[in-house]
């Protein structure tokens, strides 16, 4: 039962993270390559923090505003970028982060990252806490959904989706449509780094590793998996593909090729995310185009 609390959490921090990304990519068109620098973000700044002795809820919220203030100023200097070159340019500033984390030995200690990270204390450490992070992590994913539902049924997010469609219409139109990409950049950074607050405190241990290419790969497949520009999407996508990948652990594999499960794991990931871009492009939870 414990292993199927864990996964549950797994799942639920996840799918914060690909609605996050959603927000940028399924609705304002913004196909942010680097969104895994802000549940690095997020995560390394709550966890920097509380192990030096600050409260962890006080934590949370400076991890939440660092990686707000770090995607608006990510957005003021990328927006002016378009398609594939804004692409590039979040894929290259993720790299940047990883590689600050790496080798910022004094403060993130590098390779061997952070251990020990506290949870709060009315949550305990032990095989019963996993139940009240598994509602904590609920609550937080209740949140997040309805937030976003709330903000795609609002005028903003119609604004978005007129802007992803057609940037030249929404112009004409009278939006400012770098603002537009801009909010929906620091809310999607916002939610991730809450996403990665969540990773840290539950894992308990973080390091670069945690934070790659793989990553973002991932989340980009719970994002098409379950259908972007969708509320629902997402979120499902992220209960789909942990889920499944946790299946993929289990396929029976001769000891002698165990060390090829990691790269066949990512083989399948990427084999899955191609075929759902061919086969069914609009995921399983198809955008109302009404």
């Amino acid at each position: 039962m414990d292993y199927l609390y864990h996964i549950l959490v797994l799942a639920m921090i996840f799918s914060i993270f690909a609605m996050s990304l959603n927000l940028e990519l399924g609705f304002a068109g913004l196909y942010n390559f680097g969104h895994i620098a802000f549940f690095a973000i997020g995560a390394y700044t709550s966890a920097l923090l509380s192990l030096n002795g600050v409260p962890i809820p006080l934590a949370v919220v400076a991890a939440l505003v660092v990686a707000g203030v770090i995607g608006a100023i990510l957005a003021r200097f990328t927006l002016g970028l378009t398609g594939d070159y804004f692409g590039i340019a979040t894929l290259v500033f993720a790299e940047m982060v990883q590689l600050l984390l790496l080798n910022e030995r004094d403060i993130t200690r590098g390779p061997m990252g952070l251990p020990g990270i506290p949870r709060p204390a009315w949550i305990g450490s032990g095989p019963e806490s996993l139940v009240w992070f598994l509602l904590v992590a609920g609550m937080g994913t209740a949140i997040v959904f309805l937030l976003l539902q709330r903000l795609a049924n609002a005028p903003f997010g119609r604004a978005l989706k007129v802007v992803r469609e057609d940037e030249f219409v929404a112009q004409a139109l009278g939006k400012d449509t770098t603002r537009l990409k801009t909010k929906a950049m620091v809310v999607g950074s916002v939610l991730a780094g809450f996403a990665g607050v969540l990773w840290a405190h539950y894992i308990t241990y973080i390091s670069p590793a945690d934070f790659t290419l793989n990553e973002t790969i991932f989340v980009l497949l719970c994002v098409v998996v379950g259908g972007k520009g969708t509320n629902l999407g997402p979120l499902l996508g992220g209960f789909a593909i942990v889920f499944f990948g946790e299946f993929v652990r289990f396929i029976p594999i001769p000891s002698e090729f165990s060390r090829f499960v990691a790269p066949l794991q990512g083989m399948i990931y990427g084999g899955l995310l191609i075929v759902m871009m061919l086969k069914r492009p609009q995921g399983l939870i198809s955008e109302s185009r009404r």
